[in-house]
């Protein structure tokens, strides 16, 4: 086939992917322009990141054509793909933290005379044209990669992407640790790109993202085509059906819920070098949203209630079975799981799961206890609380002996929170949960923590997602450089309000 003016930028026909018994894609077909943002769409396990691994040369198709350009195509391994311009950006983040940026960003493709000596001078140059398209302070090209936040290193990846003028750029969930300055900034160079007839496979749960920045979409499901379609032409609920196989009745569904006493109180709180001054009350059955941008202090507060990050001073009252008043006591996550208060990390990959491990020991490991005798692990108790926790969070997977490493993103949080629930906490620091799932299982989510709140539980949930901690949450606290600005009913606040007070923008 000879390329002409009028071929796609990209053509996959009749895609197969087997897994042993699992069929992860079924006859999958897919089409791309050129300078079009296609967005690829599905829940947790519907196939998209098998796809776009054998776009990307990772792994290789049992059936199927490929085609770039007209011109067939089959790479041999990624970076056979990266040189035909296919670049990936991965939601779980694929740097080397002891580089710099300008390392990480050259990484493979490193230019060198006689291929022996670094040409630092063009390489230098050709990362700062990429960096300056990032509109970042913080990403500069001598600063470790591992020294900057979750959000500047996603950017880190776009970077990566740019310096090979690739003509196809997969985002995977490119947004989940940005904030909405980055992603304004972020959805600017999209168009930039479209402009220049780079195409761009977008792939986001987050349908208000597709709705602003994809041209054209195709929706999985269970590793098959379910529809495909311009997204202006397309409401989003008919996308969700697409999506799931059903309409969604109500997506931030309501747990009948009763708040009772206090179970955590912080007074005067200051960590080192945030949070500041916080003081705040967390009640028995009840939501608590906590919202802020980046750099607020939303995850060091978080992270300081648990142990995981140093306290200057201030105090922090536990109070689940009896009150335990505490005082810079050096308070470690071993005493907090004893104490009953349970944390879910907003970096999975780093802190929330071990991921060469089997989904029974990540979901038994903080409780282990339950599932031995006399200081031996019973294996067939083991596995058995682990199905319990698969069939209630619905996680896609093969058993509970598959390793996390080996499931989706979405799929990993679930795993997660399954090690929450396995601990049975009383008090549930949650730093976004949803990040990475797609809309049925946020839902499920959403229903869950209702449930919890319910039995009683306490949480204090950390989200970037307005309309869901709107929906789901009984109060809203906001903040801002470390400190707590207001706290107040979900009803009290609007969108706008808490942008404002979290800006800096109501004061």
């Amino acid at each position: 086939m000879s390329a002409s003016s009028d071929d796609p930028r990209l053509r996959m026909i009749g895609v197969r992917k087997r897994f042993g018994a699992t069929v992860a894609l079924d006859g999958v077909d897919l089409l791309v322009q050129p300078g079009e943002v296609h967005a690829l769409i599905g829940e947790n396990g519907a196939g998209k990141s098998t796809l776009m691994k054998i776009l990307s040369g990772a792994i290789a198709p049992d059936e199927g054509r490929m085609y770039l350009d007209g011109q067939a195509y089959r790479p041999v391994s990624p970076l056979d793909a990266r040189r035909r311009g296919i670049a990936m950006i991965y939601q779980e983040l694929n740097l080397a933290p002891h580089l710099t940026v300008e390392e990480n960003v050259m990484l493979g493709i490193e230019e060198t005379r006689w291929g022996l000596v670094l040409r630092r001078g063009p390489m230098r140059q050709r990362v700062l044209a990429a960096l300056a398209e990032l509109h970042h302070p913080d990403i500069r090209p001598d600063v470790r990669a591992g020294d900057l936040s979750i959000g500047a290193r996603q950017l880190i990846e776009v970077a990566r992407a740019l310096v090979t003028d690739a003509g196809i750029i997969v985002m995977d969930e490119p947004t989940s640790s940005l904030s909405q300055e980055d992603t304004a900034h972020l959805f600017e160079l999209i168009r930039r790109l479209r402009g220049r007839g780079v195409s761009i496979v977008y792939i986001s749960h987050f349908l208000e993202e597709v709705q602003q920045v994809a041209d054209g979409f195709t929706v999985l499901r269970d590793g098959r085509v379910t529809g495909t379609g311009m997204v202006s032409q397309t409401g989003a609920g008919r996308i969700i059906e697409m999506m799931v196989g059903r309409g969604l009745d109500e997506m931030f569904p309501r747990v009948d819920h009763h708040v009772g006493g206090v179970v955590l109180e912080l007074d005067d709180l200051c960590g080192e070098p945030l949070p500041r001054h916080v003081g705040l009350r967390l009640c028995r059955g009840e939501i608590l949203g906590l919202f802020g941008l980046v750099g607020a202090g939303r995850t060091e507060l978080l992270r300081a209630i648990f142990g995981l990050a140093p306290v200057q001073s201030g105090r922090i009252t536990v109070a689940v079975a009896a009150p335990t008043l505490t005082t810079d006591d050096g308070a470690t996550p071993s005493r907090r799981l004893s104490q009953g208060v349970g944390m879910l990390s907003e970096d999975r990959k780093a802190e929330g799961l071990a991921l060469p491990m089997s989904l029974a020991d990540n979901i038994t490991l903080s409780r282990l206890n339950a599932v031995g005798r006399w200081g031996f692990l019973n294996l067939s108790r083991q596995r058995q609380a682990a199905r319990r926790w698969i069939d209630r969070l619905d996680i896609r997977t093969r058993g509970p002996q598959q390793t996390a490493w080996d499931l989706s993103g979405g799929n990993q949080q679930k795993v997660a929170l399954a090690r929450l629930l396995h601990q049975d906490a009383d008090i549930l620091l949650l730093d976004e949960p949803t990040r990475g799932i797609d809309v049925g299982a946020k839902v499920q989510v959403y229903r869950l923590m209702g449930e919890l709140a319910a039995e009683g539980r306490a949480i204090l949930f950390v989200s970037s997602y307005l309309p869901e901690l709107l929906g789901v949450c009984d109060r809203i606290a906001v903040m801002r450089r470390g400190r707590l600005i207001d706290v107040r009913g979900a009803s009290e606040w609007s969108e706008q309000d808490m942008m404002a007070a979290a800006t800096g923008g109501g004061a």
